[in-house]
């Protein structure tokens, strides 16, 4: 896996990212948010104290926050090389 979604189950943005990167045939590892102890503190600490989902973390420690599936794709494209 190249990167983790976190999210929540209630999330219209997350749906939309997920359904779009499927559509794509990219995978990656989900956590939710709400049902993972310690979690919701890493996407805080991302967020500048915010608990905005999607947030994507990459094996780079890069992240990214609501992105579109063009920039997620565009980023996998960037850790290849």
């Amino acid at each position: 896996m190249s990167f983790i979604m976190y999210s929540t189950t209630w999330c219209g943005y997350c749906k939309r990212l997920k359904s779009a990167l499927a559509e794509l045939g990219v995978s990656f590892e989900e956590i939710n948010i709400e049902e993972v102890p310690g979690t919701a503190e890493i996407v805080e600490r991302v967020n500048g104290g915010n608990r905005t989902v999607p947030t994507l973390v990459f094996t780079d420690g890069a992240a990214m926050t609501n992105p579109s599936a063009k920039q997620v794709v565009e980023k996998l494209a960037a850790l290849k090389g």
